[in-house]
């Protein structure tokens, strides 16, 4: 088949594929670069030399650094919503399946420590890169759709107490996840105590999970 250009569908659709491949290798890049260097300190030109692409690409894909910058920055929390949504809760408990998004939030934030690193980041710049984006209410709904189903139920089943929110608890659990990895270095300095140490990953996962369901749980 012929289009409108004169090219086969059968040739077009490796260049489409090349495209994808491309522009997902600059966003993988990026946004190792953009944790590690910062916003302002990283580099067009280096995440340009770190992938099989130009800066002028770059400018093509994403029209320049700060665009970049949000797609890194929206991908990445699209990511913990796409698990959040995925996550299959409504079999369980109230309580089991919201000790169950804990540690879901918790493995995430453990193993995605570019994310936590983009949002102390964006938290430094006031979020003024992330209030253009066209995207915030879908980066925020799935975490609340889910907390809110388990809370609704365990409320139904006169386990969890009627006076907070899902925002509340999404707070709760998010504040302890984000602070392991954001406060790591300097906790060890000051306790020497490494946050992410290997030996201590059951007792903190543990503690996250009693935290949320022994303040939905009280009197």
């Amino acid at each position: 088949m012929t289009g409108v250009d004169g090219m086969t569908s059968e040739a077009a659709t490796p260049r489409v594929r090349d495209a994808e491949r491309t522009r997902a290798e600059i966003i993988e890049v990026a946004t190792h670069e953009f944790a590690d260097q910062g916003y302002a300190g990283a580099r067009v030109d280096e995440i340009a030399a770190k992938t099989r692409t130009t800066k002028r690409m770059i400018y093509y894909y994403f029209g320049g650094k700060e665009g970049l910058y949000l797609t890194v920055l929206e991908g990445a929390y699209r990511h913990i919503r796409s698990l959040e949504q995925q996550l299959d809760v409504d079999h369980l408990a109230p309580v089991d399946a919201l000790r169950k998004l804990a540690e879901l939030t918790f493995d995430h934030h453990e193993s995605h420590q570019d994310f936590v690193r983009l949002v102390a980041i964006e938290n430094i710049h006031y979020a003024q890169h992330l209030l253009k984006s066209e995207s915030r209410e879908v980066l925020a709904a799935p975490a609340l759709e889910v907390l809110t189903r388990i809370m609704e139920r365990g409320r139904a089943a006169g386990v969890f107490r009627d006076d907070l929110d899902a925002l509340d608890v999404h707070m709760i659990i998010s504040a302890f996840c984000v602070f392991r990895g954001a406060n790591r270095y300097t906790f060890k300095a000051i306790f020497d105590r490494d946050l992410l140490d290997p030996a201590g990953r059951d007792h903190l996962r543990r503690m996250i999970g009693d935290l949320v369901v022994a303040h939905l749980t009280a009197v």
